[in-house]
Order: C-alpha cells, then sequence, then structure tokens
C-alpha cells in the first residue's frame, strides 16, 4: 500500500510517499512559506532532488502542487498516476481526551478536532487545513489521523492529572497529554524488539526525544506511563525557545514587571526562552555548545540546565517504574550530540548506568541500532534514529485495512 504522510504546518507541509510493503521511501518533500511571497516546493525522489518556486495562496493551492509533483516524470515520476496512493495518514497534534488511536477522518471526527482546536491553537488549524485540502484534492482516498498524543492516552490519572478541582478537568479537559509520541512508539518499539531479541529485559525504558523540541518518556511493559511535556508542549525540560517547567506565578509576575498580557507571556516562554534566552547565542544546540566550549558561561549554563533537567527526569522515572533497563537517546541532540548525552549520563551510576566514553563519542547519525555502554553496565543505552513517518504509515495502513475486514 502506497501512503501519503502529511504533516502540515501554518504555512509549510512536510511530506512522504511510503510504500508500507516494503517500507521504502518512494518520495519525500517540502513546501514551504505557503501563503507568503517566495513559496516554494522540493522533492527527492530516488536520491536526486527537484525544486519549484510558485506562489501558492493557501493549503489548497500547496496540495495541488504536491500532488502534480509527485506525478510529474520531471520531478521524479514518484507514482504514475495519482490513483496509485491509497491512503493518506496525517499527523494531528492532539487527541483531547476523544481518541485513544489513530482514526479515518469522517464528518463527526472532524468536528471533534475543531472542538480541541484550543488545546493546540498554533498547530490544530494546519493539521485539519491540511486534512480538508486532500479530501478536495483527492475525493475517496481515505485520510487517517494520527495523533501526537496518542501513545501517552494509556498514562494513569495520577500520572497525567493535575491537581485542580476535577470540575474543571471535566469542563476543559485540563491534564497532562504528552507529545511526540509517535517518535516515543516508534524507538520504544525498536528497543524492546531489540533487547527482546538478544534475551535481555526490556520492562521499563526511559526514550529521551531530544532536540529543538524535547520529551522524555516513561515506558513500562510497552506501555506510557508518564511524560515530560503537559497539557502543551511548553512543560518539561529547557528546550530551544520553550523555558520547560516555571512556577505558574511566573505569569503573573511578567505580567505586571514587564506591562504584558498572559497571551503575551505564554508566546514569551514558548519563543524567547530556553536555550535561546539563557545564552543569548542560539536556539540551536550545537551552536550554544560550540560557545560553550570556548568559555561563555551563559551557553554552558543553558547546557548545563537541559542536561541535568533530563537527568532528573530519567531518575524520576526509574523510581516511578520500580527500576529502569534501558535508556533510548533520539532526536537531533539524541542521535548526534555525544557531549550532551554525557552530560545527561554522568551521574546515573547509582541506578547501574556506564557510559562507554569513546563509543559515546563516535556515534553521530547513526543508521541503527547502537549500544554506547560499557559491558558492565546493567542499564541498556541505545541510540536509535527516530521514524515517526513510517509511523503514521504505519498506522494509516492498519485503519484503512481494518475498514476493509
Amino acid at each position: 500500500m502506497k501512503v501519503l504522510v502529511i504533516n502540515a504546518g501554518s504555512s509549510s507541509v512536510k511530506y512522504q510517499l511510503i510504500q508500507t510493503d516494503d517500507e521504502s521511501v518512494v518520495a519525500k518533500g517540502g513546501i514551504e512559506r505557503i501563503g507568503i511571497p517566495g513559496s516554494n516546493l522540493s522533492q527527492t525522489v530516488g536520491g536526486k532532488k527537484y525544486e519549484i518556486a510558485k506562489y501558492l495562496p493557501d493549503h489548497n493551492a500547496a496540495f495541488e502542487l504536491m500532488l502534480d509533483c509527485l506525478t510529474s516524470p520531471d520531478f521524479g515520476g514518484a507514482v504514475k498516476d495519482i490513483s496509485e496512493i491509497e491512503a493518506i495518514g496525517h499527523r494531528v497534534l492532539h487527541t483531547g481526551t476523544d481518541f485513544h488511536g489513530s482514526v479515518e477522518v469522517d464528518a463527526e471526527v472532524e468536528r471533534l478536532l475543531r472542538e480541541n482546536i484550543h488545546l493546540g491553537p498554533l498547530h490544530m488549524p494546519a493539521n485539519i487545513a491540511g486534512i480538508d485540502a486532500c479530501i478536495k484534492a483527492l475525493p475517496g482516498v481515505p485520510n487517517v489521523a494520527v495523533f501526537d498524543t496518542a501513545f501517552h492516552t494509556t498514562m494513569p490519572d495520577k500520572a497525567s492529572m493535575y491537581a485542580i478541582p476535577y470540575e474543571d478537568y471535566e469542563k476543559f479537559k485540563i491534564k497532562k497529554y504528552g507529545f511526540h509520541g509517535t517518535s516515543h512508539k516508534y524507538v520504544s518499539g525498536c528497543a524492546i524488539d531489540y533487547l527482546s531479541s538478544k534475551g535481555l529485559p526490556w520492562g521499563k525504558i526511559v526514550t529521551c526525544h531530544l532536540g529543538n523540541g524535547s520529551s522524555i518518556t516513561a515506558v513500562k511493559d510497552g506501555k506510557s506511563v508518564d511524560t515530560s511535556m503537559g497539557m502543551t508542549p511548553l512543560e518539561g525540560v529547557p528546550m530551544g525557545t520553550r523555558s520547560g517547567d516555571i512556577d505558574a506565578s511566573v505569569v503573573e509576575m511578567l505580567c505586571s514587571w514587564k506591562d504584558m498580557t498572559p497571551s503575551e507571556v505564554v508566546t514569551y516562554l514558548n519563543k524567547q526562552c530556553g536555550f535561546l534566552g539563557v545564552s543569548g547565542v542560539s536556539s540551536d544546540s550545537r551552536n550554544v555548545l560550540e560557545e560553550a566550549e570556548k568559555g561563555n558561561y551563559r551557553a554552558r549554563l543553558a547546557m548545563d540546565m537541559f542536561t541535568y533537567r533530563v537527568k532528573k527526569y530519567i531518575g524520576s522515572y526509574a523510581a516511578a517504574m520500580g527500576g529502569l533497563d534501558c535508556i533510548v537517546m533520539t532526536g537531533g541532540i539524541g542521535e548526534n550530540s555525544g557531549p550532551l548525552r554525557k552530560g545527561i549520563l554522568d551521574g546515573l551510576e547509582f541506578l547501574g548506568v556506564k557510559l562507554d566514553e569513546k563509543v559515546n563519542a563516535e556515534v553521530r547519525q547513526p543508521k541503527g541500532i547502537f549500544e554506547i555502554q560499557t559491558s558492565d553496565s546493567r542499564v541498556r543505552i541505545l541510540v536509535i534514529p527516530t521514524n515517526e513517518e513510517l509511523v503514521i504509515a504505519r498506522e494509516t495502513r492498519d485503519v484503512v485495512n481494518a475498514m476493509k475486514r
């Protein structure tokens, strides 16, 4: 089955066409600056990259161009005819409390997605616009919503609930939802398969998706039982531009001290804090780490805050699960930054974690699973490249096949 995987943003779309029979990528591409002068599309087929600049006023125009490019011989001829696309899988941010897994999009599902826009106002409108554009461009082809939060719906109430009046949870759906679910699901599944094939324990895993946005998840017996992000992606560890965990009273104080509205403070916490705000250098950990190694105090502080807080989450999740069998590192930082992996893992020896510093320093851009622990470490440390698009393709295939039965 050929599945078109869509990740729609407010002014951009990332896409991949995946053949689920062998899980190969037939084509992948991106569209940028939708509705903005300078709109463009780039697409890679068979290792060759194709590009076109064309003004795209909205998502409908963007999807029409994408379909034209997928079928055009001048752009690699990924498919001869658009009818070869059998299903479309959409990355959708939020389940709310309405869904516990991937679903085919029908009128009722779309109604619920629109009801949940307030839970993800920055992402949900674009996700829905992508679905609407695909329905218009490819009528009759099933569309499946694959939720970023779905993997975390197995969290027990004691982990997901906030200590606010229960009536407000019921009325406003205020709780911890967690994010990066497709990534945590993929790498934890890879870890379980890998460890079980070697006869090693796999019931207690902490997965660390570390990049410009970062989240840590406790995976017990294959299910998410806690995660660092909350009702929004703002909660958790410091990130590229997000503050992470912060005293809620700080919002009121900043409103007063900086003459800002609550909405402006939330934007400030999402866009001006984290690595960027602390270091004053960049939101990119590579640039901040480079400055830290030159002796820049603020850059070093930003990196130390990040590694310290990831370390705390790992330790707390080991306590919550009653032990630890494996730590997984993934995402741009997790897969590529030996120094930051070392900063996170140093000090966890009491849990049985022992890092092989030489191997750790050598692992960058891994193509498979790499072990970076010493031979006498009780806990396995795995670096696993994530593949969220493949999870979306698999989920879409499974939903469509279930519909046919």
